[in-house]
């Protein structure tokens, strides 16, 4: 029996290292029905609802097959996929989702990890099996119509002619939203959450607040999304929740990098994904997966598990990769290879905060591509406040209040990383990892980076941390890697820029077993100093 679990973690090992999961791509009949032949019009006027519909319902009635968007503008409301069913946008197509809030009606779906009322999904699917949205068109959730904007991400002319629009200001004049509705729910807590207390007229009444997620596919298997370009969504982009099989190829996300809630995709509680060679400039998180939030996430209990991701590249984004935060139900052998990230405000980003839960483990990731990252290449953060990553100009940002809690289900866990051969050309900090007392992020490998940023390596709250390889080219060495409170790291060929001093700094009572080797030390060119606590005794130089 022993030997057995030996060989299955060997296999999983290997599976991990390759990227290598079964995910099925799903086969369709070649039956082709054009929406044409419904009576839909491709002026960009007239409302092709029914006809869209109607074509979908013909097809799936015949056992499935291709519904076929040719070339033109096609104004429609929200629409909803069947089984066996390949939506396929012609070049030349545009599938334009219409601005006019009252053709979404309010339905009990999903956000951020909890049951929510929203609006209807532009596209979606509940339980449906083979299913696909393919083609080289253009599927355009009209967003800018639901989305809020702050004035600060926006220059003089562009905030001008966006107020002088329509919608309504906030109080401080410093938000603008569409309208009344929004306004009121963004003043209240998780206005859209479910609870008896709350009736019709209530989530009427903040209804445009509720924005939906462009694509919706809920407990969906054998899933194709190929070639089509996805953008302007309210909130989330692509969500396929509790999913299995899924498979996404060569397709473009954009949002503007203003968008409130512009995530690419979120992959949540799905097992069995590849997304390869995939284009995403948006306005959230680019590639984010999650597994449901605090006790709902745990009670549901899904992990997002199996996923392959390699070959994308990444533009604006709060986060290139990224894990979390809503991720209480787990996250585990995840491999994400040859990925580009440029202009992203971070590059590998793995969040959580203390009430989630879950443990986010297996996660490889390699030969991984930077340029001009705004804040951190590579962050481990379990005190996420679920703000922009990037403060605002005039934005004060107080530190998290260090203290120890007990640890139970809700404490997060994150363990068991491999990163390597990471090459950044411009970052404000080259890592940055912060746990939690009662629970550090813990048995990471970082190696094989060179990584040019302002400011070096932060460490603080960790067990277990092996830097291996890396140059870390920093304006500031004072000190180039900052520890505090962490134990068993291991510095191995750890270099600053050439000719400088490698600086360490050791914080704190609690910081233990850190070896130093085969780096600058040999040399005699590293200066270590010991700060609210530490000692010498915590340091050893090989």
């Amino acid at each position: 029996m022993k030997k057995i679990a030996i060989l299955t973690a060997s296999v999983l090992l290997f599976q991990m290292a390759q990227g290598q999961w079964a995910v099925k791509t799903p086969q369709f009949r070649k039956d082709t029905l054009s929406i044409k032949k419904s009576g839909a019009v491709p002026d960009g006027h007239t409302l092709n609802t029914k006809s869209i519909s109607n074509t979908i319902e013909a097809l799936s009635k015949k056992g499935g097959g291709v519904v076929l968007v040719p070339a033109g503008l096609w104004l429609t409301g929200p629409i909803v996929l069947k089984s066996n069913i390949n939506l396929h946008l012609a070049n030349g197509a545009t599938l334009l989702f219409s601005s006019d809030f009252d053709q979404y009606p309010l339905v009990a779906a999903n956000w951020e990890g909890l049951p929510q009322m929203r609006n209807q999904s532009p596209i979606s699917a509940t339980g449906a099996t083979n299913i696909a949205i393919t083609g080289k068109g253009i599927i355009d959730g009209n967003g800018d119509a639901w989305r809020m904007v702050k004035k600060d991400k926006l220059n003089e002319t562009q905030w001008k002619k966006l107020v002088a629009s329509g919608g309504v200001l906030s109080d401080d004049k410093k938000t603008w939203y569409p309208s009344e509705k929004s306004m009121k729910g963004s003043k209240l807590t998780n206005p859209g959450a479910i609870s008896p207390e709350k009736d019709a007229a209530f989530y009427q009444s903040i209804k445009d607040f509720l924005r939906p997620n462009l694509l919706l596919l809920t407990n969906c298997k054998n899933i194709l999304l190929e070639g089509v370009t996805f953008q302007n969504s309210a909130a989330w982009c692509l969500h396929p929740l509790m999913c299995e099989q899924l498979t996404v190829r060569n397709i473009s996300v954009k949002n503007p990098w203003y968008a409130q809630n512009g995530d690419g995709i979120d992959v949540e509680s799905c097992k069995n994904v590849l997304i390869e060679n995939s284009v995403f400039d948006v306005g959230d998180d680019a590639l984010c997966m999650k597994s449901g939030r605090d006790a709902e996430g745990r009670k549901r209990g899904k992990p997002t598990e199996n996923v392959t991701i390699r070959g994308c590249t990444v533009y604006a984004s709060h986060g290139g990769f990224v894990i979390g935060s809503e991720m209480s139900g787990g996250a585990r052998n995840i491999h994400v290879s040859n990925c580009t990230f440029i202009g992203t405000d971070i590059g590998l980003r793995f969040k959580t905060t203390r009430g989630r839960g879950g443990v986010v483990e297996n996660i490889t990731i390699k030969d991984i591509w930077m340029k001009d990252i705004v804040g951190e290449a590579i962050l481990f953060d379990m005190y996420y406040a679920a703000k922009d990553p990037i403060p605002l100009a005039g934005e004060k940002r107080e530190l998290p209040k260090v203290e120890f809690k007990p640890v139970d289900e809700t404490t997060p866990v994150f363990k068991n990383f491999h990163i390597s051969n990471v090459f950044c050309n411009g970052a404000e900090k080259a890592i940055f990892i912060r746990g939690i007392p009662e629970m550090h992020v813990k048995d990471v490998v970082l190696e094989n980076m060179v990584l040019q940023a302002k400011k070096g390596i932060d460490i603080q709250e960790a067990t277990g941390i092996s830097f291996k390889n890396i140059q870390v080219i920093s304006e500031e060495t004072e000190p180039l890697v900052d520890v505090v409170q962490s134990d068993k790291l291991l510095f191995e060929k750890v270099t600053g820029k050439e000719g400088t001093v490698l600086r360490f700094r050791i914080n704190g009572e609690r910081s233990s077993g850190i070896v130093i080797s085969n780096s600058d030390a040999v040399k005699a060119n590293t200066i270590i100093t010991f700060e609210l606590g530490a000692t010498e005794k915590s340091v050893t130089i090989k």
